[in-house]
């Protein structure tokens, strides 16, 4: 089973913030030559929910896949490059996922090996989306932004969510986390909002390349400003899958 992590890196002082920009370029060499990485990416980010133009240049992010998750704690926990972020950062937020379906290639390529199809879809659930935008059409895509970058700002029902850019303006990825497909599919089909961008961004033929990726989450380390999100939602997962395996005498019973 191969693993993909997503690591954020959120930095203070403005000199922490500058060495992080430098490192957009110097560390690239560190990071390919960690041991057992597979395919990895490091990001900016936006400002405000993370989906939009306009960098924030206090958080930083990497994505990798890893043949295994012992590998990948111990390796986003104590490879060098890793340990440097971390030291410098003020806060660092780490989600171990499984892949669990993917559709669409990133750069030609897929980078996420799924699990054969569960019983059931995981709670919670985590999607990760990346589109290469048409030089051309930019402008088109970043007009429709905003207005979904404030519907998911306040949506009650997201856990975790931030916006990343690969190359600014051009290629984007997005991340967020749900409690269950349920929330996901009220947000992603049945928020006017989203719904009228989508369909906009698709009558403008705006992507030149689309990935769309679901994940089960298998663990998650560090903080998000200050707590960690996602944690609570494991847990009643677990005591929920619990439930089920180990039915009380009254429900074995019928009663």
């Amino acid at each position: 089973m191969t693993v993909t992590t997503i690591s954020y890196f959120r930095f203070g002082p403005i000199s922490d913030r500058v060495w992080m920009f430098a490192q957009m370029g110097l560390a690239r060499r560190a990071l390919a030559r960690v041991s057992d990485i597979g395919f990895w990416k490091l990001f900016g980010t936006g400002t405000g929910e993370g989906f939009t133009p306009l960098p924030n240049t206090g958080l930083y992010a990497v994505l990798a896949t890893w043949p295994d998750l012992d590998t990948a704690r111990v390796q986003t926990r104590n490879a060098t490059v890793f340990k440097r972020f971390s030291h410098r950062a003020r806060e660092t937020f780490t989600v171990y996922l499984k892949p669990v379906s993917v559709r669409g290639g990133w750069s030609g390529n897929q980078p996420f090996t799924p699990t054969a199809a569960p019983d059931a879809l995981p709670r919670p659930l985590a999607v990760l989306t990346r589109a290469t935008i048409k030089p051309r059409r930019a402008l088109h895509f970043w007009r429709r932004a905003p207005a979904v970058s404030d519907t998911i700002g306040e949506n009650d029902d997201v856990v975790f969510k931030a916006g990343m850019g690969e190359v600014p303006g051009l290629q984007q990825v997005t991340f967020s986390i749900w409690p269950d497909m349920g929330a996901m599919s009220r947000f992603a089909y049945r928020s006017a909002t989203h719904a009228q961008a989508i369909r906009a961004v698709r009558a403008g033929n705006v992507f030149s390349e689309e990935l769309y990726a679901r994940f089960a989450i298998l663990a998650t380390e560090g903080t998000w400003e200050g707590r960690n999100p996602v944690s609570s939602h494991l847990i009643a997962s677990a005591q929920s899958a619990d439930a089920l395996s180990h039915p009380s005498p009254r429900t074995r019973e019928g009663a």
